[in-house]
């Protein structure tokens, strides 16, 4: 864990290169500002064959939005986006994410960040609210996703995304080769029921690189970790959704957590051109090690217990479009977990008990989409994550966008 003295050096650096000197130089008065501005809506209707106030991931608790969406004609969220070059060495986008949640609309800044433009050899540094790099789908917006939800190792061990606020240092390499390296400094999840890694000084690295292999198709590979150490998590009740939640006291976890992730990524169209046919197999493969110490408020006392815990997932996904607007894929998913600890009936109450029983699930999915700014999907899932059986779960999603919207990653 690198020191605040030696960030806050790099920090200062960084922006006295980036600030010299473009302010000096704009005219008194100046109104440079001129923000691109969207909204992305989506929603639809949501069937299970079982309740989806008891589903579980068996093993891992649920954290932040790992639950399943409301049952029945649902509204998803919508996110109104601003963004825009600040002037001629900054950019800046913010996000304001919406979600009804029964009769309540919910609002929140998702995120908020500027991103240096002009610092040399290769270097950007980003500061604010940001999706984290780690991986490759955490830092695509849910909207962007070839499915309606997200793969099993993303809700389990990410309570579906890293959000967070800090820094972030990229420099991409002067290779005829893709190759980027990065790192971030977080402030570790204000939202501490989001994910795992709320607490102080969370650090992340992250490699990537890739490029063509011939006309057709092109390949990328990347490697990332995150290391957070004194963290709080509150885990709630009995660290599952529905009733059960509000029937056990309020678990908290502390410890030190280690994050290992790999992704691949092909993309083929033939000749270079994805608009007739193309295909996108997608996969990554994350390894999260967790050692602490678990307590549960009790009305008679604290129960408490040690917990080491280590969680394998991978999902591997291939989308193909077959005629022009037309797209099929097919999702695997699957979570290896294994805990231990001091008191098996507190892990359990937690959310971390042992099952024998690997969460697995397989996705299938067609959607329609009339142009870049409309979508129309239904999936199917057969998900086995919990102890109560193979649960059916079918979708049928829109998602519109109305006004310019940047692109997405590679």
């Amino acid at each position: 864990m690198f020191s605040s003295k030696a960030a806050y050096a790099v920090i200062g650096a960084a922006l006295c290169t980036c600030l010299t000197p473009a302010f000096a130089q704009a005219p008194a008065g100046s109104q440079q500002l001129n923000p691109a501005v969207s909204l992305i809506i989506s929603g639809g209707v949501n069937e299970y064959s079982n309740d989806p106030d008891n589903y579980e991931i068996g093993g891992l608790p649920l954290l932040g939005e790992a639950g399943l969406n409301e049952e029945g004609f649902a509204l998803g969220e919508a996110e109104l986006v601003l963004d825009s070059n600040i002037d001629d060495r900054f950019y800046g986008k913010a996000t304001i994410a919406m979600h009804q949640e029964g009769d309540e609309l919910e609002v929140e800044l998702e995120e908020a960040f500027f991103r240096t433009l002009t610092l040399p050899h290769g270097l950007t540094l980003q500061g604010g609210k940001f999706f984290s790099e780690i991986g490759y789908l955490n830092n695509i917006h849910g909207h962007a996703w070839d499915f309606v939800d997200a793969p099993l190792l993303y809700r389990g061990l990410f309570g579906r995304q890293i959000i967070d606020t800090g820094l972030q240092l990229t420099w991409l390499a002067p290779t005829d080769q893709y190759l980027q390296f990065g790192a971030e400094w977080l402030r570790g999840n204000e939202r501490s029921d989001n994910s795992d890694f709320a607490g102080k000084n969370a650090v992340t690295t992250f490699i990537t690189t890739g490029g063509d292999i011939n006309r057709s198709s092109s390949w990328q590979l990347g490697l990332s970790g995150l290391f957070s150490d004194n963290g709080v998590v509150e885990l709630g009740g009995h660290g599952h959704g529905g009733e059960e939640e509000e029937e056990g006291g309020d678990a908290e976890l502390s410890g030190d957590t280690r994050l290992y992730g790999l992704d691949f990524v092909y993309k083929w169209a033939l000749n270079g051109n994805p608009r007739t046919r193309n295909f996108k197999l997608q996969a990554e493969l994350f390894r999260l090690e967790r050692d602490g110490d678990i307590s549960i408020a009790e009305p008679d006392g604290i129960e408490a217990s040690t917990l080491a815990s280590d969680a394998t997932g991978f999902y591997v996904q291939g989308i193909y479009q077959f005629m022009p607007k037309w797209r099929v894929g097919l999702r695997y998913d699957r979570l290896n977990i294994d805990n231990s600890g001091s008191d098996e009936e507190v892990l359990a109450e937690a959310g971390y008990e042992n099952i024998g029983h690997n969460p697995s699930r397989v996705s299938a999915m067609l959607d329609y989409s009339n142009s870049e700014f409309s979508r129309l999907r239904l999936q199917v899932n057969s998900d086995r994550s919990g102890e109560s059986g193979s649960d059916t779960q079918v979708f049928v999603q829109y998602i519109m966008s109305l006004g310019s919207h940047g692109a997405h990653r590679y």
